[in-house]
């Protein structure tokens, strides 16, 4: 495909998103914006949720990991079916009981103000360091295809990206969001559907036939309980992706909001608990085009893409789908599902992090009425600005700074899990005002420890389980500041 041709694609996606923002943005109000209202229709939620859940990071990466650990990543995704049916019976309840608009506000209820800023804080540091990521590792491959041929440079490609993003969110906010996410799972996943069948078709094979051979075999192993020290090891990936579902799902405001749209608790448990059905399938034909992919690659000489002197795999989907004469739906259906998964998790991002500031930060819900909305305007120009800013940044470092700045900003959803488990299964009220200083240490703590050296740790290799004990560290710095007095301890 031609650049111009790429550039009308985009154009045309976006007419489509600010279409519907304009329908879905009638007559927004500040309630409209951060709750849609309390009217999403569950399924809509739910469909929509799976090309939030997956991101660009997934639709790029995860067929690439077959090269390295086959299908070992079914057993996280099994993790995260445990951790949404938790989620969906133990958070869901909370957040409709108290009715609130930032899930952190239960962290004020429970502990005081300082746990609440601390939550909120940490929350506000993970989703702009996350979001800005996935929006810098997606536009790199938009570069890569598209915008350097035309002598656009990286920054003016970022620019008018979140400036699009501004302009179908700011007036609808969530319930936009709702509805575009739709749309964009929609696009991502006939992508990865159009490109299973045209390469089974070259193969001539059928994609059950494609099940059944040897070359998928090879490729396909699930579970992994052989090595404990490796970071494959089932129960490593499965506890872990029990743990991290919970916290960057059931304790992240990005992901949360959307669900606090439906009508009810009940119509958001049966969106959550739809949603991870969804997600379990919808991950294995991710990992099936991986294999797919490298088996194409294999059989026809398609070298895998190399950057900078190293072996990109994830850059292989886009290779295959855009310079190997699959044919042009492939090429344009994968573009826009590649616009899709950046911005559909860049544009919930910017409206996550604008309530946030908004009402964890700014207190926006006590302003007089007249003052909420101006407010919550310039908080969304601001957010705008500042995710512009950080992408811009992250181009100008080092890519392993990049990649260890991304690391750091997932270790401070330990602090998160910790607080709400700790704040849940307890009864005992905390000094509230050293909050803070038991999330940094937690997260000091548990970042050191995946650098202990292997005369210390052998050659254990960390994966995800370092969440939950992150969370456990949390736990027991509160356990030692809480209130030891009778009359302080919450009664049940």
């Amino acid at each position: 495909m031609q650049p111009f041709h790429i550039l009308l694609l985009i154009a045309a996606y976006f007419l489509v998103l600010i279409l519907i923002s304009y329908l879905t943005g009638k007559s927004a109000t500040n309630e409209t914006f951060f709750k849609a209202n309390n009217k999403s229709p569950w399924y809509v939620v739910a469909f929509g949720m799976i090309g939030a859940s997956l991101s660009g990071v997934t639709f790029i990466s995860v067929p690439g990991m077959i090269g390295g650990e086959q299908f070992a990543y079914m057993q996280g995704v099994f993790g995260f079916l445990v951790g949404y049916l938790l989620i969906a019976f133990i958070l869901l309840p909370i957040y409709y009981k108290m009715n609130v608009t930032s899930i952190y506000q239960y962290l004020e209820q429970r502990f005081g103000k300082v746990s609440y800023k601390t939550g909120a804080f940490f929350f506000l540091l993970s989703r702009i360091t996350g979001a800005s990521f996935r929006l810098f590792l997606v536009a790199l491959a938009m570069q890569y295809i598209v915008f350097e041929q035309m002598g656009i440079p990286f920054w003016l490609t970022v620019v008018i990206s979140i400036v699009l993003i501004w302009i179908y969110t700011f007036r609808g906010g969530i319930k936009t969001i709702v509805w575009t996410d739709t749309l964009q799972t929609l696009t991502m996943l006939s992508a990865v559907g159009l490109a299973i069948y045209l390469i089974n078709d070259r193969l001539d094979w059928t994609y059950l036939e494609f099940l059944k051979t040897d070359a998928f075999a090879e490729k396909g192993q699930i579970f992994f309980f052989d090595d404990p020290n490796s970071s494959t090891y089932f129960w490593k990936y499965f506890i872990g992706g029990i743990f991290i579902t919970i916290a960057m799902t059931g304790l992240d405001q990005d992901m949360m909001q959307k669900n606090l749209t439906c009508k009810n608790n009940r119509d958001a448990q049966k969106n959550m608990i739809s949603m991870s059905i969804l997600l379990v399938i919808v991950n294995f034909f991710f990992l099936s085009l991986g294999a797919l992919l490298f088996i194409y690659a294999e059989n026809l000489g398609i070298d895998i893409p190399i950057v900078d002197g190293r072996t990109r795999t994830d850059l292989l989907f886009p290779e295959i789908a855009m310079n190997q004469d699959l044919g042009t739906p492939l090429a344009v259906v994968f573009i826009i599902g590649l616009i899709a998964a950046a911005y559909s998790s860049a544009d919930s991002a910017l409206t996550s992090l604008t309530t946030s500031i908004s009402v964890d930060v700014l207190g926006i819900e006590k302003k007089a009425i007249e003052k909420q909305m101006p407010l919550r305007k310039k908080v969304h120009i601001g957010v705008s600005l500042l995710l512009m800013i950080v992408v811009i940044i992250f181009n100008y470092l080092d890519g392993n700074v990049v990649s260890n700045l991304f690391k750091f900003a997932t270790f401070t959803y330990g602090p998160l899990l910790g607080l709400f488990v700790f704040g849940i299964f307890t009864k005992y009220q905390i000094k509230d005002k050293y909050a803070w200083i038991v999330a940094l240490l937690a997260i000091s703590i548990s970042f050191a420890i995946t650098y202990l050296p292997e005369s210390i740790i052998g050659k254990y290799q960390f994966h995800w389980e370092i969440l939950p004990l992150n969370g456990l560290i949390t736990m027991i710095g509160l356990w030692f500041i809480r209130k030891k007095d009778k009359e302080e301890i919450v009664t049940s």
